[in-house]
């Protein structure tokens, strides 16, 4: 019996030592631990298509929907739920066929009927980015699913440019969450309260959380029906900050991979010494304007707004508060499909500002008379830009007020001729990539009482000659006619054209595979953010942050 439990005892330690052998040489499988990116935007994004048309908007949307076309790297477009198209002659009517397996987040079919119900909406609605199809398309309809006609009341030239901005909305989905009171007739509040919190989306991305005013969380879309690269970020969180000192908190716990656009030289500076970041400068469609109201003394004065315009120190800013975006060369961008390539860039000159001075009908009174130059109290390097310019007029006799003025506010006072300030400093960036963008909507009628125009030019001159060239279908004959605008723009000072942006962010280089970074950038608002194309090394992240970031 005492050998029968010696043997027992024996055999059980082999099986032991046995199985502790085997699973030191055959581990458990790992479950792959999900990958997190965290960008941070001057605001968390409206969720609506219809509603938001800001940076983090736009990122938002590039993230949760998908458009009939997607813009390219050299400012064209190529096609993306619509497979093909035909234009007529007369520019009018355009045709689009779609692909029929594209699959919104609740696994329903995207169909012709939801574009035409998401144009259709965004037009209702008229915010947004309503502005590019509300003046131009006359009718949208599906004569089957796969199939979209829209119809144009006049030639629109840069027309499939504008269309990455019509974002595809799963129609059943929003009209089942649409509140039967609203402002919209029939179709209710056609779903915007819903849409607040919520995406009615197909994209690689699907809404899993918002706190406003705080973050948008984002999940990777499983079932997105084009490829996704497979270190692509499993969630997405768009941070709603610019602090820099909370911006540097993240940053340095691994809590944030890419900042805003809006950190100061000093807040890049310090980022930039830890372990793994970079700064990096990328080239983008948006510059940098003080607009000039022409409406309200003493800048209703043109000769009043060149005497400014040649006073101001422009080498100061690219130099030292804004370093690595180079001068503008009047109202659109250089990089910018039909930028006026004989457009000059103003200088420094004190004589010819005193001679335009002489000129203007405040000369000899300008101890009574102030310029009000607002800034945007979000982006603390514009303080030095307003310091700078109040300094340079003091030296020609002008006195400025400097104000700091909060974004949302800025946002109000420009809505009315009485309140709007003389000057607002404002960058304003492409909606599509053409010049007719922008000169659309910094210098027509339309957009004066909205934040892309402080100017309140109202001019039926610059009306026509903007709406003649945005009618014109050959691309060489708009572009000449896109030249004649902006000669005509600078020869009436409306705006001090400062610098094209460059905009800088800091990133961690060392995890992110980030392609706007390495020269693939695309110069439309918020593409530069589609997280499908971001690799995130969360190996190499664990190096940084041994403890969790």
């Amino acid at each position: 019996m005492r050998r029968t439990t010696q043997l027992i005892i024996v055999v059980a330690i082999l099986i032991i030592v046995a199985a502790g052998a085997w699973v030191a040489f055959n581990p458990a499988p790992t479950t792959k631990q999900p990958t997190a990116l965290t960008i941070s935007f001057a605001n968390v994004p409206n969720l609506d298509p219809a509603i938001g048309s800001d940076e983090a908007s736009s990122a938002a949307f590039v993230n949760l929907y998908d458009t009939l076309v997607y813009p390219t790297s050299t400012g064209d477009v190529k096609p993306n739920v619509a497979t093909s198209w035909t234009v007529s002659p007369d520019g009018l009517t355009y045709t689009f066929k779609l692909r029929n397996d594209v699959k919104f987040h609740d696994g329903t079919t995207l169909t012709a009927n939801d574009v035409v119900y998401s144009l259709n909406r965004l037009m209702a609605i008229a915010k947004g980015y309503s502005y590019l199809f509300t003046p131009y398309v006359s009718s949208v309809t599906a004569p089957d699913s796969t199939t979209v006609v829209i119809n144009l009341k006049q030639p629109f030239g840069p027309f499939l440019l504008s269309l990455v901005r019509v974002y595809i909305l799963n129609q059943a989905l929003v009209q089942k969450n649409t509140a039967t009171q609203g402002a919209y007739g029939a179709n209710g509040d056609y779903g915007t309260a819903w849409l607040v919190t919520h995406d009615a989306g197909s994209g690689p991305y699907m809404v899993k959380d918002v706190k406003l005013e705080e973050y948008l969380l984002m999940e990777k879309n499983p079932s997105y029906w084009q490829q996704i690269r497979s270190d692509a970020p499993d969630t997405v969180k768009f941070l709603g900050t610019t602090e820099a000192a909370t911006i540097r908190t993240l940053m340095s716990q691994g809590q944030l991979d890419i900042t805003d656009r809006w950190q100061s030289t000093e807040s890049l500076a310090s980022l930039s010494n830890l372990k793994g970041v970079e700064v990096v400068s990328i080239p983008t469609s948006a510059e940098f304007y003080l607009m000039m109201n022409t409406k309200m003394p003493p800048t209703d004065d043109w000769a009043f707004r060149a005497a400014m315009t040649y006073a101001f120190d422009y080498q100061t800013v690219i130099t030292s508060i804004f370093p690595g975006s180079p001068q503008a060369a009047g109202p659109v961008p250089s990089a910018l499909p039909g930028h006026d390539p004989n457009a000059v860039k103003y200088t420094r000159d004190l004589t010819k500002a005193r001679q335009f001075l002489a000129m203007s009908k405040y000369a000899n009174q300008l101890d009574k008379v102030t310029v009000v130059y607002h800034w945007i109290a979000e982006v603390p390097d514009e303080e030095k830009v307003a310091l700078l310019f109040a300094n340079n007029m003091k030296e020609i006799g002008i006195n400025v007020q400097v104000v700091k003025v909060p974004w949302l506010r800025v946002v109000d006072e420009m809505g009315n001729l009485s309140t709007a300030p003389n000057i607002v400093s404002i960058f304003d960036e492409a909606s599509y990539a053409e010049a007719g963008s922008l000169l659309s909507s910094r210098y027509t009628s339309k957009s004066a009482g909205t934040w892309e125009q402080n100017e309140w030019l109202l001019n039926s001159t610059i009306d026509n000659m903007i709406a003649d060239a945005l009618s014109t279908i050959d691309r060489n004959a708009r572009f000449q006619k896109y030249y004649q605008v902006q000669q005509v723009l600078m020869s009436m000072y409306p705006s001090i054209f400062v610098f094209d942006q460059n905009e800088r962010r800091a990133y961690y280089s060392g995890y992110i595979d980030w392609y706007a970074a390495k020269g693939q950038n695309v110069p439309v608002l918020g593409y530069n953010f589609d997280c499908r194309f971001i690799g995130v090394d969360s190996a190499k992240k664990a190096t940084l942050f041994p403890s969790g970031g």
